[in-house]
């Protein structure tokens, strides 16, 4: 199962990688051939001895299906919008749900919409 996504972002890049691609059901050999570097390089950037390049971020968060930033910015470094970012990963996390699940989502969110929608509308009345 995909890990908590709060849990992602506060691991560092090596344990964040680690985990996605684990959650991928990938070995290091899978990832490695996915993103076409050799498997010391995985095993490098999973042990924190090295960095990959922008191609080999932009390789592995494909792989991953993960953005860019949810792979390689630290939690302190994503910015003053913790929040925004926080729904951006949990959308990022539904959209790989089962089409089910996701319409389940999909109406939650609808529900909460609405009741926020008829919230503004009370305040403009009173």
């Amino acid at each position: 199962m995909f890990p908590q996504t709060i849990e992602l972002m506060t691991m560092s890049f090596p344990k964040r990688l680690t985990a996605l691609r684990k959650d991928k059901g990938l070995t290091q050999q899978a990832l490695a051939n996915a993103v076409e570097v050799h498997i010391t390089q995985i095993n490098r950037y999973e042990a924190g001895d090295s960095q990959p390049t922008l191609e080999v971020i932009r390789k592995l968060a494909i792989t991953l299906g993960v953005s860019a930033d949810m792979l390689i910015f630290d939690e302190d470094e994503r910015g003053p919008s913790s929040n925004d970012d926080t729904l951006r990963f949990q959308f990022e996390t539904i959209s790989k749900f089962e089409d089910e699940d996701k319409k389940v989502a999909q109406a939650v969110l609808e529900g909460l919409i609405l009741k926020y929608q008829a919230k503004q509308s009370v305040r403009r009345n009173i």
